[in-house]
């Protein structure tokens, strides 16, 4: 933090949480939020785990962590700082402020023994030069669905479907959830008080839809998939134009998934699905009769930080076997910066110091990119963002990296 400014950063108190959310609101345009989400966000802050920078006796910095276990290739709960809640007042900009905080932070997060940091991010360009990478992308879609059809496979009419009030089966759609997270990097386990999240639903943010719906999938009793929905009516002189706008959906296996799809499409008085946050990989795409009346569209999504580059790089697996020496460049953690060479296969993986000579060079925030296996390193190569040292180590690398399956951020926190 630069020397002139007379500013206190610090962990934030209990009681100076109001004012705290306050100046994050403000920082956001400053619309206030409905009692419900500012209660909820409320039970679900850290203190300990949240800074705040005071100028005075008045809050002009805010940055929060939540303490995440997110799922990376082959399967395993990784621990994450969920960085979250960071805002600089408008008057206290080009100060230094938030360099300061995310210096904090990220040291904070290495003392905890964490490998991994996250975020979303409000304005993507910000947060590379701390060394995030975004790596995962969400697909949105708007489906004319009087036009397109869906193939479904043998045996989704033996789905029961049932309407069901969000509440009151919320237990058993977290179990269902609870069975996929470790299936998709990216994913992250929700700890108690999260499930909360699922049935937020404030009236400022339907813009003129129903309230929150929910739809179960049950095979011999037992719930095997849910979809939460609005609708949005509209009429026009040639008929009704509604749109079912989806919140989340989720199956345990293809029949109840696609059961669930169509569902959604046959909804009465509606013409268009909008799909929100979706994998780029989700399975509907390959039962629609018309890609091109979906209107896809992708965007950045969890943006990831190696804080311990070793140790993150041990805790995935890979889908080849790899043998490579990186050459990593972290002017922000410097204790990140130097070779390491990793060694692993699909059984499990080691990262160590070495004095080898490098075969790929790269910063951290490529690894970043690369590490949930959504962005290939070949790619990031193409673009000049990875340098290939010794022949054939990229393509070894690239493949190793992947994952079978893209990952994806299920909803934002």
């Amino acid at each position: 933090m630069a020397s002139d400014l007379a500013t206190d950063l610090r962990v934030l108190r209990r009681e100076e949480w109001n004012e705290w959310y306050d100046t994050l609101i403000r920082a956001f345009g400053g619309v206030p939020e409905s009692s419900e989400e500012r209660e909820l966000w409320n039970s679900l802050t850290e203190i300990d785990r949240s800074l705040a920078v005071w100028d005075g006796d008045a809050c002009v910095g805010t940055a929060g962590a939540f303490s995440f276990r997110l799922t990376v290739p082959g399967g395993a709960s990784v621990r994450a700082a969920g960085v979250t809640m960071v805002s600089v007042a408008a008057t206290h900009r080009r100060r230094g402020l938030l360099t300061a905080m995310m210096r904090r932070q990220l040291d904070d997060v290495r003392e905890w023994g964490w490998p991994l940091a996250v975020l979303t991010a409000s304005e993507p360009a910000i947060y590379g030069r701390f060394g995030y990478g975004a790596g995962t992308f969400n697909a949105g879609a708007e489906i004319d669905t009087q036009r397109v059809r869906l193939s479904v496979p043998p045996g989704t009419d033996d789905v029961r479907l049932r309407y069901a009030k969000p509440a009151e089966v919320l237990a058993a759609c977290e179990a269902v959830y609870a069975r996929v997270v470790p299936e998709r990097p990216g994913m992250l386990a929700r700890t108690p008080g999260w499930e909360r999240l699922m049935l937020l639903d404030p009236e400022s943010d339907r813009d003129g839809a129903s309230p929150l719906q929910c739809v179960v999938a049950e095979r011999d009793g037992e719930v095997v998939g849910y979809t939460r929905f609005r609708v949005k009516p509209d009429w026009e002189p040639t008929g009704p134009q509604g749109k079912v706008i989806l919140r989340d959906l989720e199956a345990l296996d293809p029949e109840t998934y696609a059961a669930l799809w169509r569902f959604l499409f046959d909804i009465d008085l509606t013409s268009t699905l909008v799909t929100g946050v979706r994998p780029v990989d989700d399975a509907w795409q390959y039962l629609v009769s018309d890609i091109r009346r979906c209107s896809l569209r992708v965007r950045d999504s969890l943006h990831v930080r190696l804080v311990e580059v070793g140790a993150a790089l041990e805790a995935r697996t890979y889908q080849a076997p790899v043998d490579v020496v990186f050459e990593v460049s972290d002017e922000f953690c410097p204790w990140n910066a130097g070779r390491w060479r990793l060694s692993g296969d699909a059984k499990g993986a080691s990262c160590e110091r070495t004095t080898d000579a490098a075969d790929l060079s790269l910063s951290v925030r490529e690894l970043g990119s690369a590490y949930l296996g959504g962005v290939s390193l070949a790619g990031l190569a193409a673009a000049g963002r990875v340098r290939e040292l010794r022949r054939g180590a990229l393509g070894e690398a690239a493949v190793g990296f992947g994952s079978a399956v893209a990952p994806w951020l299920p909803h934002g926190f």
